[in-house]
């Protein structure tokens, strides 16, 4: 009975299965007001850069207090992604509304989705495991993504997989609502955090 003993692999990876349920259902429930999803998302980014290193506790329990030392900061984070995505959003309306569908919309549209993603993706596990200004954050994610390109594009091609299989079919809506968000920062938790310790070896 070796395959259900606490330390098999098994074990292991229902473990972590369970873990990552319990995070997805406590940021659904915390970001219902919207305004708290950036919060919400930094208290899972938290978590998940402990499981990354295998170092996490009670999932519930670190949530919660996470979610509340990054309250300002998360709700801030979260308006500036909001925001974002909006911008973007309409400058591809637009273009689509156009009859004559002018190519400079479009390249703006491009440019302005690239450099938010870039400013943002590493952003969030940024705040959620060290001390700094949302700017700061915002300005290295940026320097990170650019610097380790070829990470940050094999990390966005595993996020646009995991969101096509997701999406692929009703059994895989399913579970993509029960475990995708917390899935993809998981992920990116996981990338981040063999950037982040790089660099901090280097200096």
């Amino acid at each position: 009975m070796g395959f259900f003993k606490v330390d098999s692999p098994f074990y292991e990876f229902l473990r972590r299965f369970v873990d990552v349920v319990k995070l997805n259902f406590l940021w659904v429930i915390f970001s219902l007001p919207i305004i708290t999803m950036g919060a919400a998302s930094l208290a899972v980014y938290s978590v998940t850069l402990k499981m990354s290193e295998d170092n996490e506790g009670y999932v519930g329990r670190d949530f919660i207090k996470a979610f509340k030392a990054n309250l300002k900061q998360g709700i801030l984070l979260g308006l500036i992604t909001l925001g974002a995505a909006y911008v973007v959003y309409l400058n591809f309306s637009l273009f689509f509304a156009i009859e004559s569908n002018p190519l400079p919309l479009l390249i703006v549209g491009i440019f302005a989705g690239v450099y938010f993603l870039l400013s943002l993706l590493y952003a969030y596990p940024l705040t959620a495991r060290y001390k700094n200004s949302l700017r700061n954050n915002l300005n290295n994610s940026f320097r990170i993504s650019t610097k380790y390109i070829g990470r940050t594009l094999f990390l966005i091609l595993i996020i646009a997989f995991i969101i096509f299989v997701c999406l692929y079919n009703s059994t895989t809506i399913f579970f993509g609502i029960l475990i995708g968000p917390t899935f993809i920062m998981f992920t990116i938790s996981s990338f981040s955090l063999q950037i982040f310790k790089k660099i901090e070896k280097d200096q």
